[in-house]
């Protein structure tokens, strides 16, 4: 069966303190990608690229997502789920509830979908259900694969809000800075004012 999609997966969030662990599924037609490379050219990684490149590509996907040239869904898992199941089951959790989501979106226009003309590629450790038959984990391959990339950015862009909108409510920590990560200033700030309700406690078990 020829593949006429594909969906690129990566995850947000593994290593925080605090917060949130975002997944974000994209998918786009294969016959749209070398129209969507121009359209995004320089996407890569988003850990590569300034702040300030990743909100201007996000509004370019946000964009083709309009014209329905691109479908994404980010799911999150919170603090508490984390530190109830663990880190990589949270995230497990996430990739599927981020799939559920994007199949529902992609139905939605196109009623002939096929999950078997779907081919997925997943960055690092991740997999997707045994559903999708034509499945690649890519070691890096949000630097390596331009969906993965995309979904890499619109995670980011996504999470890194998320954790801005905590900074307003937790001005010690400097979440709008650090994004829940464990920073010299962050754990100094532990230190003196203790935990909040969005840090992840098993991550922090010396501190309870």
């Amino acid at each position: 069966m020829t593949i006429k999609y594909v969906i690129g997966i990566d995850e947000v969030g593994r290593g925080p303190v605090a917060g949130p662990v975002a997944v974000c599924s994209s998918l786009i037609l294969i016959k749209d990608e070398k129209f969507l490379k121009k359209e995004l050219k320089g996407l890569r990684d988003s850990k590569k690229i300034s702040e300030k490149k990743r909100e201007n590509f996000f509004k370019k996907i946000q964009k083709l997502k309009k014209e329905n040239k691109i479908f994404s869904a980010v799911s999150f898992v919170s603090h508490k789920d984390i530190d109830k199941y663990g880190i990589s089951p949270s995230i497990k959790q996430a990739l599927e509830n981020s799939l559920n989501n994007l199949l529902k979106q992609i139905k939605k226009i196109n009623s002939d979908f096929n999950i078997d003309q779907t081919k997925v590629l997943l960055d690092g450790g991740l997999f997707a259900p045994k559903k999708f038959k034509y499945q690649e984990t890519i070691i890096k391959g949000d630097d390596k694969e331009f969906i993965i990339s995309l979904s890499s950015v619109v995670a980011k862009v996504i999470r890194d809000k998320r954790m801005v909108q905590y900074s307003k409510e937790f001005p010690s920590y400097l979440l709008e800075k650090n994004n829940g990560y464990g920073t010299k200033a962050h754990m100094e700030a532990i230190k003196k004012h203790g935990l909040i309700k969005i840090h992840r406690k098993s991550f922090l078990k010396k501190y309870i």
